[in-house]
């Protein structure tokens, strides 16, 4: 139909639209009549065109379209006479197809990339990286040049035409025209435009690497298994080549959902000699390869997925690492492989985002989402990709495992700090604000320390206070004010924790708040204070070493960094509490004994240790000397070096010792969710250990280790006595 309902209109592009309306709808705008009912129209058709994923489907469609525009036009080979200068090789429309390609891949995720001017356009990809300065200069060039040309074409015939005369005065006409005294001279500059255009399109749609060595005999190119297969796996470093035959067969027979399409299969047909070298590349080929397979086998689609790989081989190295090494990972991979996207950013191998870009990240993607369950669900999409970021420039050596301590607690912290408010609001639907009242959450534990790991849980405390004249809040469902900040906090544990569509976020443990389990969820500032002042137990005053006010208003924050600040600096006996300290270590030691020496934590000498050993030393020595205060472990080993507290003896023991636990805890949580047993443990794994660790191989590593756990073990009995 030439004309048609919205609604007919939006059933169409939901159901039965294609990548090149997705191109097209780019340069759409509304100009004439009812133009905020066109703009309206096109608003709601922007999850058609700007899809959340990057969508690398849309590369093939796009040169297929392009491919079919050359065969039935008939444009040939780069040339000046009879060149169509806007479908031809070279022209206009590779130039708008380069721009276009990239808004529909990242514009998604990238709203700097919606615009409709191709120069723009152009400009913007340059500025955020996904073309370089030269390309950008050289297509901007190109396509000025070709656009002054086309007019000139067109007001000498006045009409619509984009290919230049074959030969003689009429093109000679042209070339003067367009302000070259020779045609020699036009010729050379079209030709050179031309050419540069072309090899650009070609390095986004037509250039696929070839495997090399082995991987170029391997022929599963048909549903008939060559018989060279296996000999070609085995030269490749397979030791089990029928299985990793067995295995590719099922995933080309269409038996998983992923590859149930014959496009899908046609995607993994492509890239698969590719896939194998990365996976024969890996310490373990055959555990690699099994891994994805388990991978493949739960993923619901794979269109997506596949042409991501085929358009970007260096991935396929990194995802067979992640198979080979890190199973967590590669689980988080199956459910959401769009995390994917976010590594092919070109600012990903950067610094990390500081605090700054990371608020202004997860605002700019959750502030304007409207329906609170949808605002949950990508508060989990936005955290688990970027958690799983972190797990990758680990695993890529980008990052070093201690830099991830605080990356994670960052993310989580500043997750929670936009959640706070929007669950507020929520709680204002049904039962109004609570006058005068505020909540601020204070973090304990690995993320008040900024020491998480990629399987940390949240150690959180909520505490609240409000004007005591009311004594309800002002909603249609009024509640008392401790009972309004009990179902607040119940609601922003459910809003970190609870699974949905895109499962949970974060576990929560509220164990550490007043009186453990046994106490209110949530609690207000005075009882809050008069429990750590005169009921808390010495163990959750060392636990309040580690608190940091994560969410919430600056006032009550003040209030609570205070109280906490004046609990942890009065004055204490250091016989009495050195005898509780290691009452405490003794009674964990007897309930939850470590298997191994890689039980970091448990160990004698692990992290529960060094922790007890630091956190003793800040509460005995805080009241003379403050500035020891710190929630990180290392940045207060440093401080109470600095003050004499600790010797330097004791701190060259105590600070190495920290980092070596703190680097393998961060491979191990990130990689795996089980005990590390070195037995079974893959190669590629114990070559992380050993990198994170600087050391020389695996068995110096566990030498090392094992002295380690030993000095701290000594550490422990001479500083806390």
């Amino acid at each position: 139909q030439i004309a048609l309902s919205t609604d007919a209109g939006l059933s169409y592009y939901e159901s039965f639209g294609l990548n090149w309306e997705r191109a097209a709808l780019i340069k759409a705008r509304a100009m004439a009549g009812d133009i905020p009912a066109g703009e309206e129209f096109l608003d709601q058709l922007a999850p058609f065109i700007w899809r959340k994923y990057l969508d690398y489907a849309a590369i093939a469609d796009i040169h297929a379209m392009k491919r079919r525009v050359h065969q039935f036009k008939g444009h040939g080979e780069i040339a000046v006479g009879g060149h169509n200068i806007k479908l031809g090789r070279g022209g206009i429309r590779e130039i708008e197809f380069i721009a276009q390609t990239h808004q529909l891949i990242a514009g998604g995720r990238q709203d700097d990339l919606r615009c409709r001017g191709t120069v723009e356009t152009l400009g913007r990809l340059e500025t955020l990286g996904w073309i370089t300065m030269q390309a950008r200069s050289e297509l901007t060039a190109a396509y000025e040049f070709l656009r002054m040309v086309e007019h000139r074409l067109q007001m000498i015939g006045d009409e619509q035409t984009h290919s230049l005369p074959e030969a003689g005065p009429d093109l000679d006409r042209v070339a003067v025209f367009s302000g070259f005294t020779a045609t020699r001279d036009f010729a050379d500059v079209l030709i050179g435009h031309l050419r540069r255009v072309q090899a650009h399109y070609e390095g986004l749609f037509e250039r696929i690497p070839q495997p090399s060595g082995a991987g170029r005999d391997i022929g599963f190119r048909s549903d008939d298994e060559t018989p060279d297969n296996e000999e070609a796996l085995k030269a490749l470093g397979f030791t089990d080549p029928a299985t990793v035959a067995a295995a590719v067969s099922t995933w080309r027979s269409g038996r998983y959902a992923a590859t149930r399409s014959e496009r899908a299969r046609e995607r993994l047909t492509e890239f698969l000699p590719h896939l194998l070298e990365a996976l024969a590349a890996t310490s373990d080929p055959d555990a690699a390869l099994l891994a994805f397979d388990r991978f493949l086998s739960e993923l619901p689609a794979g269109v997506q997925l596949f042409s991501l790989l085929r358009a970007n081989p260096s991935l396929l190295r990194l995802i067979a690492d992640i198979m080979g090494t890190a199973p967590r990972l590669a689980r988080v991979l199956s459910r959401r492989a769009r995390v994917l996207d976010a590594v092919l950013d070109p600012g990903f191998f950067g610094d990390l985002p500081d605090d700054n870009v990371l608020k202004e990240l997860i605002e700019s993607d959750l502030v304007p989402v409207a329906d609170y369950q949808d605002f949950l669900d990508r508060a989990r999409v936005l955290g688990t990709e970027q958690a799983f970021l972190i797990g990758v420039r680990i695993l890529s050596g980008t990052i070093s495992a201690e830099q991830a301590g605080g990356a994670y607690a960052r993310l989580a912290g500043h997750l929670i700090a936009a959640l706070h408010p929007r669950v507020l609001k929520e709680m204002g639907r049904s039962h109004g604000e609570m006058p005068g009242g505020q909540a601020v959450v204070l973090a304990m534990g690995k993320l008040g320390g900024l020491e998480m790991t990629a399987g940390s849980d949240l150690d959180l405390i909520v505490v609240y206070d409000f004007d005591t004249a009311s004594t309800m809040s002002l909603g249609t469902k009024p509640l008392a004010g401790s009972q309004y900040y009990s179902r607040f906090t119940q609601r922003l544990i459910s809003a970190i924790a609870a699974p949905t569509a895109e499962g949970a976020l974060y576990e929560v443990d509220m164990r550490l708040r007043p009186s453990g389990h046994a106490g209110p969820v949530a609690t207000h500032i005075d009882g809050f204070i008069d429990y750590q002042q005169n009921k808390a137990w010495t163990w959750e005053h060392l636990a309040l070493t580690r608190a940091r006010v994560i969410a919430g208003p600056g006032r009550l924050a003040k209030a609570v960094e205070k109280a906490i600040s004046q609990v942890l600096c009065r004055p204490r006996d250091r016989a009495s509490v050195a005898k509780e300290v290691r009452d405490m270590r003794e009674r964990i030691e007897k309930e939850k004994a470590a298997a191994s020496i890689w039980d970091l934590k448990l160990v004698r000498g692990g992290l529960v240790d060094l922790e007890f050993i630091v956190q003793f030393l800040q509460i005995v020595s805080a009241n003379s000397h403050p500035g020891v205060l710190d929630q990180n472990t290392a940045s207060a080993i440093d401080k109470l070096e600095r003050v004499g507290v600790l010797g330097g003896a004791e701190a060259k023991v105590l600070r190495p010792a920290a980092m070596l636990l703190h680097n393998l805890t961060q491979v191990l949580r990130l990689c795996l969710d089980r005990p590390f047993d070195p037995a079974q443990a893959p190669e590629g794994l114990k070559a992380l250990l050993v990198r994170a660790a600087d050391a020389q191989d695996f068995q110096s590593l566990e030498t090392r280790l094992r002295a380690t756990l030993s000095d701290v073990h000594a550490a422990f009995d001479r500083l806390i006595a």
